[in-house]
């Protein structure tokens, strides 16, 4: 029986990409490097802020260009992390239909201070009992260990939590902890690496999870 739920940030919850976009092309036009379309920035989101960078100015981590590339990215982005970012469709009333019934969780590998930024321009932390930032596990979503945090925290087995996101790594982090996995169309990643990851259920909108948990609940109680 599901005991918690665990939210992506990024393309589940809120529509981030054209402040992630600007950030990057900020950071790409100032180290000289041609700036990159919305729908391409957006392919490159989902493993955190340093592969993003890392994908989008083809440049190696090692590289000594890297570091002021990311610092220019991460503090335009923190500056301007809510310039244009919304919940999205059926987000807010999927928490306020949810929390009252389970307990609710972030998982994100959004680095902590962008997390917070965005959670609290938009008065959406207070719906989170447990909220998991990049760095605040030993390894990231795909990885399990996102959720074996939120699970510790909560004091719930893995397998009892429900994971969902609009990328292939909620689904994959979900499936590699037991837990069931829900995909939402429409975020970050294309239909075909969404669904290729083999979600548990795929919705179109936040606005169906409710009745989707509700049905979970009672098989399982079934």
């Amino acid at each position: 029986m599901p005991r918690a739920v665990v939210f992506d940030l990024d393309g589940t919850l809120v529509d981030s990409a054209l402040d992630i976009a600007n950030a990057v092309n900020h950071a790409l036009e100032r180290a000289a490097l041609p700036a990159l379309p919305l729908e391409r920035v957006k392919s490159f989101v989902g493993d955190g802020a340093r592969t993003l960078l890392a994908r989008a100015s083809g440049l190696a981590e090692a590289d000594a260009r890297f570091e002021p590339l990311f610092a220019d990215f991460f503090e335009y982005y923190n500056a301007h992390a809510t310039a244009f970012t919304r919940p999205l469709p059926g987000a807010t009333e999927a928490l306020e239909a949810l929390e009252p019934r389970l307990p609710l969780a972030l998982a994100t590998n959004k680095l902590r201070s962008s997390t917070e930024a965005v959670l609290s321009a938009l008065e959406l932390a207070r719906y989170f009992r447990v909220i998991v930032a990049g760095g605040d596990a030993p390894r990231p979503k795909p990885s399990a260990e996102p959720l074996v945090y939120v699970a510790r925290e909560l004091g719930v087995q893995t397998a009892e939590l429900v994971m969902v996101g609009d990328g292939p790594q909620d689904v994959l982090s979900g499936r590699a902890a037991g837990a069931r996995s829900v995909a939402v169309r429409g975020g970050m990643a294309s239909d075909e690496r969404l669904l290729a990851a083999e979600p548990d259920a795929v919705l179109d909108s936040l606005a169906e999870l409710p009745a989707l948990i509700e049905r979970w609940s009672t098989k399982s109680v079934a």
